[in-house]
């Protein structure tokens, strides 16, 4: 495993990622409003999680990032944004605030918004279908994508949690609703950096099961940051959970409960991936990514 400076990493390929998605939007649309609503949401920020931890993935084999597979990887985020412009609407969580910035439908209305997240779910599967990865790559990255983001993966995930509302789900149910509606996001980045470098299947089931892991983590980390975190440095309204009267693990655990389980999950993800290490004593992209996650302001404010 080379060693690699992640901050480095983290920087020259969020880059990478935000031209190759501009790139692709401002070639495609053929429509002036519609390309700068779409451009509006994939310039709003973030910090293009998923992308990154597809590329890390790929890095931590050894293997040359390629153009084709930044493709992928902005293919991802590109399906990220689109679901949150329709996660910010009236319909959903009515939302006014994202990264910092009104949300989409209060800046181009609510017919635009919901457009403009149509097109990027589209153009993301456009994308990939023009990436110069080999046909049997293009197709199972499409596949994955999709099934990790449609009517079994993020979409049903949604649909459960609004369902959800009001109601005091058991901790079993509550995992299995964010198991999809962040956790398939969350984990397909790793699913497919094993897959695009043709990892055996033994490696890409246990990268799965980490990336899983690591999207359990995930939103137990957003529901710490709900309570303990502010508007300021989240850059999106926080306690609309007890607002909406939703069952997050915080609910259910205590904040404490939640920050170990937190804790646990995310060194669990960090052990398993010491096993695929060839280097003792260098921290990859991805250790390090991961490690930044584990990173929130709860410590002063338990």
């Amino acid at each position: 495993m080379k060693t690699v400076n992640s901050t480095e990493f983290m920087t020259a390929y969020r880059n990478r990622v935000d031209e190759t998605m501009s790139q692709h939007i401002q070639s495609v649309t053929s429509e002036p409003s519609l390309k700068e609503a779409m451009m509006y949401s994939v310039s709003a920020g973030g910090k293009r999680i998923r992308p990154l931890l597809l590329l890390a993935t790929v890095a931590f084999f050894d293997e040359e990032i390629t153009q084709a597979q930044v493709d992928v990887a902005a293919a991802i985020e590109m399906v990220h944004t689109y679901s949150l412009i329709h996660d910010d609407l009236p319909a959903m969580d009515d939302d006014d605030l994202r990264r910092g910035k009104p949300t989409n439908h209060k800046v181009y209305g609510e017919a635009l918004a919901i457009l403009a997240g149509d097109a990027l779910l589209t153009e993301a599967f456009h994308l990939i279908g023009c990436s110069a990865l080999p046909a049997d790559l293009r197709v199972e990255a499409m596949t994955q994508l999709a099934w990790s983001s449609g009517a079994n993966g993020m979409v049903a995930g949604q649909v459960a949690d609004m369902e959800g509302e009001q109601q005091q789900l058991p901790l079993e149910q509550l995992s299995a609703v964010h198991q999809r509606k962040t956790g398939r996001l969350l984990a397909l980045p790793l699913t497919l950096g094993a897959m695009l470098t043709q990892q055996p299947f033994e490696t890409v089931s246990r990268f799965t099961e980490m990336g899983n892991q690591l999207g359990l983590a995930f939103q137990i980390r957003d529901d710490i940051l709900d309570v303990v975190g502010s508007t300021d440095e989240l850059g999106k309204q926080t306690g609309v959970d007890a607002e909406r009267e939703k069952s997050t693990y915080t609910s259910l655990l205590g904040l404490d409960e939640a920050i170990n389980v937190f804790e646990r999950t995310i060194s669990s993800v960090l052990n398993d991936l010491q096993r695929y290490r060839k280097m003792e004593g260098s921290i990859s992209a991805l250790e390090a990514i991961i490690q930044g996650l584990a990173e929130i302001p709860v410590e002063r404010k338990r």
